[in-house]
């Protein structure tokens, strides 16, 4: 066996000579599917040993600090602006975060204190600064800033890198084509990646919403996370297949698999070109019956990409982003720009801002060390902004300024009471009555929508649809209340199923009360873009499909490829079944006749 070490980063390793063939099943973040050798990366871990200095030495070990952040800075600074421009502002905004954290005075005066108090050397001050702040996030239950660690530790690893003298290794000029096997990947790490060679990457840990998996996606490289011990059944030289798209890795394949999965690249390769043509087409059914298909974004970047796989408006725009990437509060301006900026790129199409949509746990450094006990039944989303109404304010302001810019909606989430909703569009009163006195133009009449991701939202309906112009149904959520599973636990995750009756009955009892109350109902969640769904949705009277830009062209062949009669028929099938795994066989069955690619 031959080993090749990339110096202080990285260890790979080639040669094997023992094939046993593995399937195993992660979390596909990046579609694509690739077939290729591997390359096995084990992480160094660095390990500072405590050591004290003389106490005439720490004014010296301060100076090392101060300039290893400062080259650290310099180095951050440049790859967020070679990413900015490969992949765009969201991708060079997770830069910005590791910028943002790096200014922080709160972080850089502890590590100083560690130095000065305690006579620590630069090293181990800030491996110990930095580690509290991992542990920190770490026992936050909030599965999307728990996943923010490797933020914490991409930053370590840097400065004791320029504190060390030893070089990054990013894995940027590789001579041949490979898959990269991981524990882990950082943000950073994986912006670098040689596009040219690296075709895909599996990693033991990881999870769908870490800043890895969102640059992975931006790149257009197959990833698998979440796989657990990937890297001790893979050897330097294996053959690897990565299929993003069902979250299935398969070490040293055998003949039928390479065959099968040749086949199924090609059918892939057929398919999107299908789905390509799809794009500037209606969501119509064979007989006649229209539903509107519509985009979940992020950021402004975000919008070209869904318009040309044929997204008709912004069913969801996700403002959290705004709060995520930088340390401080956006301003008043910083909102009013971005959604400005999403107007113009939408080119008058309907947008729907849903207003900020946190956990107490998740806004400022500060908050964060004293995270919620329980952040799904604590202080979040519109509780969260009924308790900061100056914030809430600041929001409200810009979207009422950039609704004379196009069509814009406004939507509240996780509205669980009558109370709530009226305290939120008495907020919304007192913004459009001070706009209205400094003489600064709105839109008075901007339908304002709310979203039911909660069974009281969802079986107090009728009330609500009385006094907003529309219902958004937030399925991840209202799946996570409805059967209490938090889809994050592992220990209980596989108990997470949108096809549970109980769930359906109350989608379906939202879409009725729509009908009924003339109001538009649209599924924003993910079920919205899992083809799976489609007919049972299309069945049950849906009329609005709002989902991630490239989840669009495969619902909407599904929808051109059937009728609404088929499609009321299976919806009426499925809702006389008892049981998930009847649901989900029965549409995987009906599913597969139309597009045996998804399956």
């Amino acid at each position: 066996m031959q080993t090749f070490v990339f110096t202080g980063n990285w260890q790979l390793t080639t040669g094997n000579y023992f094939t046993t063939m593995e399937i195993k099943k992660g979390i596909g973040v990046s579609p694509g599917v690739v077939v290729c050798t591997a390359i096995v990366l084990d992480a160094e871990d660095l390990v500072i040993p405590k050591r004290q200095v003389d106490a005439t030495q720490v004014p010296f070990e301060i100076d090392r600090f101060d300039q290893a952040i400062i080259k650290s800075v310099a180095q951050l600074t440049d790859q967020r602006d070679e990413v900015t421009v490969k992949y765009g502002k969201e991708i060079g905004g997770i830069f910005g975060v590791h910028l943002g954290l790096l200014g922080d005075k709160t972080i850089v005066n502890q590590v100083i204190a560690e130095i000065r108090d305690h006579h620590a050397t630069a090293e181990y001050a800030v491996s110990t600064v930095m580690r509290k702040y991992a542990n920190a996030f770490l026992a936050m239950a909030d599965k999307y800033m728990s996943d923010r660690v490797k933020d914490i530790y991409d930053i370590e690893r840097r400065v004791l890198h320029n504190l060390i003298g030893q070089k990054h290794e990013n894995l940027a000029h590789l001579t041949q084509d490979v898959v990269v096997i991981a524990h882990d990947m950082l943000p950073s790490q994986t912006a670098l990646l040689d596009r040219q060679h690296v075709r895909g990457f599996a990693t033991d840990a990881g999870g769908r919403t870490s800043h890895t998996a969102i640059v992975a996606r931006a790149m257009g490289i197959p990833a698998v996370v979440g796989l657990g011990n990937i890297t001790s059944e893979v050897s330097g030289g294996d053959t690897v297949i990565i299929d993003g798209n069902r979250g299935v890795v398969i070490v040293n394949p055998d003949a039928d698999q390479l065959a099968e999965h040749a086949e199924y690249r090609e059918k892939l390769i057929v398919l999107d070109r299908e789905l390509r043509e799809l794009a500037n087409l209606p969501g119509e059914t064979l007989d006649g019956h229209v539903v509107c298909m519509q985009a979940n974004i992020e950021s402004p970047e975000d919008v070209t990409d869904a318009l040309t796989k044929g997204a008709e408006g912004i069913g969801l725009y996700r403002t959290e982003f705004l709060y995520l990437t930088r340390q401080t509060e956006p301003t008043e301006e910083d909102h009013y720009d971005a959604y400005v900026d999403v107007l113009q790129r939408n080119g008058g199409r309907p947008m729907v801002i849903r207003t900020l949509d946190l956990g107490a746990d998740k806004y400022t450094q500060q908050q964060l060390q004293n995270p919620e006990r329980n952040p799904f039944l604590g202080e979040r989303s519109i509780r969260m902004c009924l308790h900061d109404i100056p914030m809430f304010k600041r929001q409200l302001r810009a979207i009422m300024r950039a609704s004379v810019h196009g069509d814009v909606r406004i939507m509240f989430p996780m509205i669980s009471t009558l109370m709530e909703l009226r305290q939120a569009r008495m907020v919304l009163n007192d913004v459009m009555e001070d706009l209205e006195d400094e003489g600064l133009p709105f839109r008075r009449d901007i339908p304002v929508g709310m979203m039911i991701e909660v069974p009281s939202a969802a079986i107090m309906a009728d009330q609500f649809a009385k006094e907003v112009n529309f219902f958004s149904i937030g399925t991840n959520d209202l799946v996570q209340y409805t059967l209490a599973v938090d889809r994050t636990n592992e220990k209980v995750a596989g108990l997470f199923c949108p096809a549970h009756p109980a769930v359906l009955k109350l989608i379906r009892d939202v879409i009725r009360t729509g009908q009924r109350n003339d109001i538009s109902v649209s599924v924003c969640g993910e079920m919205a873009g899992e083809p799976l769904y489609t007919l049972l949705l299309l069945g049950l009277g849906l009329t609005t499909f709002s989902m991630n830009g490239p989840d669009i062209p495969e619902v909407k062949k599904i929808i051109r490829s059937t009728t609404y009669e088929h499609a009321k028929q299976v919806a009426r099938k499925v809702m006389s079944f008892d049981s998930e795994r009847q649901v989900m066989h029965f549409l995987r069955e009906e599913t597969r006749k139309i597009i045996p690619e998804a399956f």
